[in-house]
């Protein structure tokens, strides 16, 4: 094949993701699509994987990809000719200790919400299905029917092949060796023989992804760890024999012609590459490490004692690309248009390349995901934070080790801590301040009371800072509360035409004179809610925009990439130059009041107002808005006042019984409200109208604004979900997510947030109520609910108003 001058999209990289983004490229329509690959095809990573599929994921739309991969995987081989491995075989999941049989219960509930077929099975159960094990310790297990394993150089190849048929060229031994930008946008690939024009770059190189995109200017978040599994001999191991998953024991299976596959996730992994990776790295692995394995085969060997008389044909030890949280990476990079990111696949680029091509290929050619990626999105990642690599390598580490662990809910990760401070860290902390970590932040969670440890016990019951909490939500619905909220993202948009561009990006009516604040969500032309944030005019020419600690990186690269052609603005991100106390509760007027000389009545300042004011002679930011449901001010300080105005407010507030809270607090006080969370209750999927937050939508849609049409569109049709509340009364009920909503006997949906409401004193869901031919009033308050939880279902109670002061879900003050 000559030497291509120019191609419209270029892929890098030939493994398992690169192809198959390439062959969904070419499926859907694209004409001109290149993937070079550096040596041969699956010779990084995919070549050593172990090629175990599952599917269940805590997210929906993840649990869809890796459905959808298994879909692809099943008429691949009659469509292109070429072998698989795929088989069909089930998956199967232990349990040995009443948590993690708590664990797998609540995942066959998730299952259930989701779709997925998940059946619970008893000891003797599991062992029918898998009759090699010892199961004197086994409480319990779950099977999937529809999980199975895979020859992942044999389906690689087959999507390779797919490819070529469909019309993409495919280049081996030509390595990308640079990307070049022009304008912040894709111009090209140098390669070692010269130079690729190209409108789109997508990046798949598996390990090599990191080092490519920095050369870009593209923070992509991986480390390279070491991953050893051993293949045994024949040991009369039935075909058929489904994959199995031992988390109590760190280890995993599968069969491989008679014999097993056996691996695990140990506690204390071994990092690769520090220093990059060598020069001919491929179709390579590492020396086998059998002292560093002898704790995950001590293990192998209690369950299977047929391995202790079973020959050992190899210990492979290969290098894959883990990232920070466990999860792998997609999406447009936020530091370029036009370059994407497929990769970081955690040793599950098997099970997840089917899908992940398919949702690649889409986001590339139409702009953006077919669904809402977010839990996968680079977006997720801060580039000033995750682009660091002592960083990203302790912080991978970590998530790597907990890989077979309990998932408890709540749990934090410890490493790479404190990165980000508050200026008032040190001060919450000698306070009693228990702190969790967001995009880098150090944030306060909950504060202990004096003589308690700050730190979380897990379990799936009440945790130990359940009445801590408690006090400090009652404090901002009796009193006043401070929650330093200093991890705020906070842009500025200034120019002559900023009033002009939000008004196209911002649903809400953003153009009102300076002085106002707008609760408002930025929409995507499937009319879904990407951005959910508030937008305070101080000038003509300056609006000051707060949104979630956590879309930092998302909601700037989106505004910035969505700004009208030539329109005359500036968008600047401020978030570390204005720290952020939150003062809330109905004695909060009063505190303030008392410091600072600015009238702060309910007449001079209302609700969704905006000033200037001083205090301690720190002039601030003040917005009068809420997400707990009570008066409050949020208080943007600037530089280091921060310190001098959180002194003075809890000093003015303590004969009002002033207190500090935390981010639980902040949970348990929205649930109450039915206030949203991006991320969890609204995302790129839900538009306002299915989520409840209609109010907040422009009244006129005279002027154009970004969603508006796909919003009228869909208007014309009845809503086939919409967000409702639910409660159980049972206090020793937990709800966390994801517990299936039962209509009349009917799975109806799931919950997307849970939690305890401490001025109701009942557990509280926010969830989608689903039915295709459309979800109204009325089908809502006349069903009869239940709620599934870890297998049981309890009764459930439906609410059409939040719990508390039910006049609506608008944000009061």
């Amino acid at each position: 094949m000559s030497f291509p001058t120019q191609a419209q999209i270029v892929v890098i990289g030939g493994g398992i993701i690169g192809c198959s983004t390439a062959y969904h490229l070419a499926e859907f329509g694209a004409k001109d699509v290149l993937l070079l690959e550096r040596k041969k095809l699956t010779s990084g990573s995919t070549f050593h994987a172990a090629g175990l599929v599952g599917q269940l994921r805590t997210s929906a739309n993840i649990t869809r990809l890796l459905t959808r991969s298994i879909e692809i995987y099943r008429r691949l081989e009659a469509e292109t000719g070429q072998a698989t491995g795929w088989k069909m075989n089930g998956g199967l999941r232990l349990a040995c200790n009443p948590e993690r049989m708590i664990e797998i219960k609540r995942q066959a509930t998730t299952a259930r919400s989701f779709g997925l077929e998940m059946h619970l099975l008893s000891p003797k159960e599991a062992r029918d299905l898998w009759p090699l094990m010892d199961i004197s310790d086994v409480m319990g297990a779950a099977y999937l029917p529809t999980d199975g394993q895979a020859n992942p150089t044999d389906i690689t190849l087959s999507l390779a092949k797919g490819a070529r048929q469909k019309g993409v060229r495919i280049i081996e031994d030509m390595a990308a060796t640079d990307i070049v930008l022009k304008n912040g946008r894709t111009h090209g690939v140098i390669t070692e023989q010269g130079f690729i024009a190209s409108e789109t770059i997508v990046i798949c190189a598996g390990q090599w992804s990191k080092e490519i995109g920095r050369k870009a200017g593209i923070a992509i978040p991986l480390q390279s760890v070491e991953h050893q599994y051993l293949i045994t001999e024949p040991c009369g191991a039935p075909r058929n024999l489904p994959t199995l998953r031992d988390p109590d024991r760190l280890i995993y299976y599968k069969e491989e012609v008679g014999g097993l596959v056996m691996g695990g996730y140990e506690p204390n992994p071994i990092p690769w590459a520090l220093d990059g990776i060598p020069e001919g790295f491929h179709f390579t692995l590492l020396e086998s490490r059998f002292d560093h394995f002898e704790e995950i085969m001590e293990q192998a060997l209690i369950r299977t004692p047929v391995l202790a008389t079973t020959g050992v044909k190899s210990l492979i030890n290969g290098p894959e690309s883990f990232t920070p949280d466990g999860n792998f990476i997609l999406g447009e990079a936020p530091q370029a248009r036009n370059v994407f990111v497929g990769c970081g696949f955690n040793a599950f680029g098997i099970a997840s390349g089917g899908g992940a091509g398919w949702a690649l290929a889409q986001w590339i050619l139409a702009g953006e995901p077919p669904m809402d990626l977010w839990p996968v999105d680079i977006r997720r990642f801060s580039p000033s934070v995750h682009g660091e690599d002592i960083f990203v390598r302790e912080r991978t580490l970590e998530a790597y080790a907990k890989h077979y662990t309990m998932a408890w809910p709540h749990e934090e990760y410890e490493s790479a801590r404190p990165r980000k401070t508050s200026r008032l860290y040190a001060t919450l902390a000698a306070k009693g301040a228990s702190f969790g970590s967001k995009l880098g932040w150090e944030r306060p969670n909950w504060f202990a009371r004096p003589g308690s440890d700050p730190k979380d016990v897990y379990s799936y019951g009440r945790q130990n800072w359940f009445d801590a909490v408690g006090e400090e939500h009652r404090a901002a619905r009796e009193r006043v509360a401070v929650f330093d909220q200093s991890s705020f993202a906070k842009f500025e948009v200034r120019g002559r035409d900023a009033a002009a561009a939000l008004d196209y990006l911002c649903a809400g009516e953003v153009t009102r004179p300076p002085g106002r604040t707008t609760y408002t969500q930025m929409l995507n032309a499937r009319g879904g809610i990407e951005c959910d944030l508030t937008v305070s005019r101080f000038a003509p020419e300056l609006y000051f925009i707060v949104t979630g600690t956590g879309f930092r990186t998302h909601d700037f690269a989106w505004i910035r990439r969505n700004l009208p052609a030539g329109i005359g603005v500036e968008i600047t991100d401020v978030t570390e130059q204005y720290g952020c106390l939150s003062l809330m509760g109905p004695q909060a007027r009063e505190v303030l009041r008392s410091v600072t000389r600015a009238d702060v009545s309910n007449e001079a300042f209302p609700f969704g107002t905006c000033r200037m004011i001083e205090i301690e002679d720190v002039t601030l930011r003040a917005l009068r808005i809420t997400y707990v449901g009570e008066l409050g001010f949020e208080l943007h300080v600037p530089g280091d006042g921060i310190e001098r105005v959180y002194a003075t407010l809890m000093q003015a507030g303590e004969k009002h019984g002033i207190a500090d809270a935390g981010y639980r607090a902040i949970e348990s006080l929205r649930l109450e409200k039915a206030y949203r969370a991006w991320g969890a209750d609204i995302g790129g999927d839900t538009t306002p109208d299915e989520a409840g937050l209609s109010f907040a939508v422009r009244k006129d849609f005279g002027r154009n604004f970004l969603g508006r049409d796909a919003l009228i569109a869909k208007r014309g049709f009845p809503l086939a979900r919409k967000l409702a509340i639910f409660t159980v009364d049972d206090p020793n009920v937990v709800l966390l997510g994801r517990e299936t909503i039962i209509r009349n006997g009917e799975a109806v949906g799931w919950l997307t947030s849970g939690g305890w409401g401490y001025t109701v004193s009942t557990n509280i869901g926010l969830g989608y109520v689903r039915r295709a031919k459309g979800v109204g009033d009325e089908f809502l308050a006349s069903g009869e609910y239940r709620l599934e939880i870890a297998g049981e279902e309890v009764p459930a109670r439906f609410h059409a108003l939040p719990l508390h002061d039910p006049t609506g879900s608008r944000p009061r003050g």
